[in-house]
C-alpha cells in the first residue's frame, strides 16, 4: 500500500536527517519540518482518510508508531545536545572557557532581621534567653493578665485586631512574659522579638504591622537600678557609648513604677533632640500574683522596645514604610 511504504521511508529519511542535525538551531528545523503542526508525520496521518476501509487499521497503528518513533528519537537527540553543551547556533562564537565567569549577586538578611539577631546577641551577653510565642493571642495573655481592666482604652477594638470577642492579634510582645512565668519558676530572664499588630494609620513612624522586643527579669532582689542599668547598656551598644539614656516616669497597667525611655540624638547642624524608643518599669505585684510567683520574694523589671524605631534612629531612616517596600536600592545599603 503506498501510504505504508510512505511512512517507512519518512522514518528512515527522517532518521537521518535528525542525527545530522548538530546544532540547536538546525533540530529546531528539524523539528517543524517533521513534527509541526503542517509537518511531514501531520500530511501522512491526513492521508488516512484515502486508505480504504479494510485497511485503516494497520495504516493507523503504522502511522502513530511513525510519530512515536520520530518524537522519541527527537527527545534522545536534543538530551545529547543539551548534556554536551551544543546549545549554540552554527554562526555563533565559540565559548571561551579560560574567561573569568560573572559573579553573582548574593543576597542578605533583611535590615529588621539583622536588628533582631543584633539585639538578641546583645542582650545575650547580660544572660537574657530568647523566648517566642504566638501572634494570634487570647484576651487573657494580651490583656487580662498583663493587669489591664476591662474599662482601659487599650482594649477598644478600633485599636484592635480581633478575630472573635476573645481572640485577637497581639498587640503586644509582653504576652510572652506571662507565657513564660505560667510555665518557668524564678529566675527568669529573657527577651523575645516579634511581630505585633494594631490598626494604625499608616504614615512615616507608624505602620499596622511592626516590631517590638520584650524583656523581663525576674529573681530575689531585682530593682528599678537594675532596669536602668540594662537598658542603658543595651543603648550605648546599640547606638554608641556617647549615647545620653533618660527615663521619664510613665504609666503602664503592668508595671508600677514605670518609666519611658528616651535616647538623646544630634541632628546635622549640631542641635540635639530626644527620641522615645519604649517603656519600662518594675512588675506590677498583680501581674506576678496572676501567674503565681511569690511577690514577698520574687521583683521583676520588664521593657519594650520598638525595633523599627531603633533601625530608623541608628540608620537615620526617615520613613517606616522603606522598611516593608522591598526596594533593592534601599535593602542594598544594609
Amino acid at each position: 500500500m503506498p501510504l505504508l511504504e510512505d511512512i517507512q521511508q519518512i522514518l528512515a529519511q527522517g532518521l537521518e536527517k535528525l542525527h545530522a542535525a548538530a546544532q540547536t538551531d538546525a533540530l529546531e528545523q528539524w523539528r517543524i519540518k517533521y513534527l509541526g503542526t503542517k509537518g511531514v508525520v501531520k500530511a501522512a496521518m491526513g492521508r488516512l482518510k484515502e486508505v480504504p476501509k479494510e485497511q485503516k487499521r494497520a495504516a493507523g497503528q503504522a502511522a502513530n508508531e511513525l510519530k512515536n518513533a520520530l518524537t522519541d528519537a527527537f527527545e534522545r537527540h536534543r538530551a545529547r545536545i543539551s548534556a554536551g553543551g551544543s546549545t549554540k547556533t552554527a554562526n555563533a562564537p565559540a565559548m571561551d572557557i579560560t574567561l573569568p565567569g560573572k559573579q553573582c549577586r548574593i543576597g542578605h538578611t533583611h535590615i529588621i532581621t539583622q536588628t533582631i539577631n543584633e539585639i538578641c546577641e546583645i542582650f545575650a551577653r547580660m544572660g537574657f534567653a530568647v523566648a517566642t510565642g504566638p501572634e494570634v493571642e487570647d484576651d487573657r495573655h494580651n490583656f487580662e493578665a498583663l493587669n489591664i481592666p476591662l474599662s482601659h482604652p487599650a482594649r477598644d477594638p478600633l485599636d484592635n485586631f480581633y478575630i472573635n470577642p476573645s481572640v485577637m492579634l497581639r498587640s503586644q510582645t509582653s504576652t510572652v512574659q506571662i507565657r513564660t512565668m505560667e510555665n518557668t519558676d524564678p529566675p527568669v530572664r529573657i527577651i523575645s522579638p516579634g511581630r505585633v499588630y494594631r490598626p494604625d494609620t499608616v504614615d512615616a513612624t507608624h505602620s499596622f504591622m511592626f516590631h517590638q522586643v520584650e524583656g523581663l527579669y525576674v529573681d530575689e532582689g531585682v530593682t528599678m537600678a537594675d532596669l536602668k542599668t540594662c537598658l542603658d547598656q543595651f543603648c550605648k551598644t546599640y547606638f554608641g557609648s556617647d549615647i545620653v539614656t533618660c527615663f521619664r516616669p510613665s504609666f503602664f497597667p503592668f508595671t508600677e513604677p514605670s518609666a519611658e525611655v528616651d535616647i538623646e540624638f544630634n541632628r546635622p547642624d549640631g542641635t540635639k533632640y530626644w527620641v522615645e524608643v519604649g517603656g519600662c518599669g518594675m512588675v506590677d505585684p498583680n501581674v506576678l500574683d496572676g501567674v503565681g510567683y511569690d511577690t514577698e520574694k520574687y521583683t521583676g523589671f520588664a521593657f519594650g522596645l520598638g525595633i523599627e524605631r531603633l533601625i530608623m534612629r541608628k540608620h537615620h531612616i526617615p520613613d517606616i514604610r522603606l522598611l516593608y517596600e522591598s526596594d533593592e536600592r534601599f535593602l542594598h545599603q544594609f
